[in-house]
């Protein structure tokens, strides 16, 4: 079969992609096959808890990677980590499969070398995730033939990031957060041609196609406080996420299939690690929270994003639609200083969220809403266990769509130190 021949075929695959004919087998969600894949800006687990709640606020025992301005409110060294769950069960109008993974989600550091006013941050983080297995069947055009193709993707985007946030007034704090971004998604297709018998016709193919992302990124944050009483705050934050022209290369093969990834066999390269760039457009978040101190708070922030601008590495436009989300959180400390009750020094998180994702399907833009609640449980003066659990609800069955459902865990701690920064006075 010629390469033109084999391309037609894929091609003509590709939009059954999220079809009544395909279905998810994946850890992590069907839609993640569309655009760069799935975006995580819910940030650290404590944040996740509050529906992603951390643009307008961020607490003293734990690192906040959502606003780099926050930073300042870390007065101890902090060390955070954290493993995540993910259980989807997903569906269509006929079909229905249960699935599941996780790994380690985020590793992070708050220094702050001057308590108050100055902080350094650093760590490891996961900007995007493409993780799908879908099985497409369906009849040939003008022939007696079918087709089996089996699509798969996994990989994602990461970031080693440092970040600073100063106190630049009273209750004005600034931040800068610079990312390396790195990693790679790599992309499958095999496809089988089937007669009226389900016997195999031909040669099987596969299309395979690993985009590696080397670059940079920047992220700018500002939080405001001001006293609206004697144990009072009320915070505003903002955020501006700048990705841009991100640059990667490109290796793309057509070959009979389990060859299509060796340089070395026979096959149709497509493109031999072709420099490029994926377009992401930039990232807009504000919010606003109220706090009564050491007892509780409450916060709503939206974040919007034009993935209509997006432009994929092969320069195609259209594929996404712009995308926000609403958080509505908070959490409550029932007695911060009952030293002798561990329940009642536990904060307790609960959030809700709403997302119009980017990702159009069937001319259907999906929408994502979720339940969030979780803790931070004391270890001892300083450190913590942290937990959040996120219960929600992806996409329809109606309309040849996927609908998942899904549980989100994630498990963490927060190792403290108030005397990272402290000269010693004896030996």
């Amino acid at each position: 079969m010629s390469i033109k021949n084999r391309l037609r075929i894929l091609g003509a695959l590709s939009a059954f992609l999220i079809s009544s004919e395909a279905f998810s087998q994946s850890s992590a969600s069907t839609y993640s096959a569309l655009g760069i894949g799935e975006f995580n800006y819910s940030g650290p687990t404590h944040t996740q808890a509050m529906g992603g709640l951390g643009i307008s606020f961020g607490t003293g025992w734990a690192v906040n990677n959502v606003n780099p301005a926050l930073s300042t409110r870390n007065t101890v060294f902090n060390f955070q980590a954290a493993l995540n769950y993910k259980r989807i069960a997903a569906s269509t109008e006929s079909q229905s499969e249960d699935v599941d993974g996780g790994g380690l989600s985020y590793i992070a550091i708050s220094l702050p070398y001057k308590a108050g006013k100055a902080t350094l941050g650093m760590g490891l983080n996961q900007i995007s995730s493409v993780n799908y297995n879908i099985l497409v069947s369906g009849d040939v055009a003008n022939s007696n033939l079918s087709s089996l193709s089996r699509i798969e993707g996994d990989g994602g985007i990461s970031e080693a990031y440092i970040s600073g946030g100063l106190l630049v007034a009273k209750g004005l704090s600034i931040g800068l957060h610079g990312s390396y971004l790195f990693g790679s998604t790599i992309r499958t297709n095999q496809l089988s041609l089937v007669n009226e018998n389900d016997l195999p016709v031909g040669v099987s193919s596969e299309y395979y196609e690993r985009l590696t992302i080397s670059d940079v990124a920047f992220k700018t944050g500002v939080h405001y406080l001001f006293k609206v009483g004697e144990k009072s705050n009320l915070h505003l934050g903002a955020i501006y996420h700048v990705f841009g022209n991100v640059n990667g290369k490109e290796f793309a093969k057509v070959a009979d299939f389990g060859q299509a990834s060796k340089p070395e066999t026979p096959g149709d390269l497509i493109s031999d690690n072709k420099k490029g760039s994926v377009f992401i457009p930039n990232r807009l978040g504000y919010g606003i929270s109220y706090e009564k101190i050491n007892k509780f708070v409450i916060g709503l922030e939206a974040q919007f994003q034009e993935f209509s601008q997006y432009k994929s590495f092969k320069g195609n436009t259209g594929e996404l639609g712009d995308s926000f989300k609403v958080a509505l959180g908070g959490q409550i400390t029932p007695d911060y200083f009952a030293m002798d009750n561990l329940l009642k020094r536990t904060t307790y998180r609960m959030g809700l969220e709403y997302q119009k994702t980017p990702y159009i399907v069937n001319q259907t833009q999906i929408e994502d809403i979720g339940i969030n609640f979780g803790a931070s449980v004391p270890m001892n003066n300083l450190s913590l266990v942290n937990w959040a659990v996120k219960v929600g609800t992806r996409g329809t069955t109606g309309n040849g769509l996927i609908r998942e459902n899904y549980l989100n865990f994630s498990l963490g701690f927060s190792i403290n130190d108030n005397t990272w920064f402290y000269k010693r006075s004896f030996e």
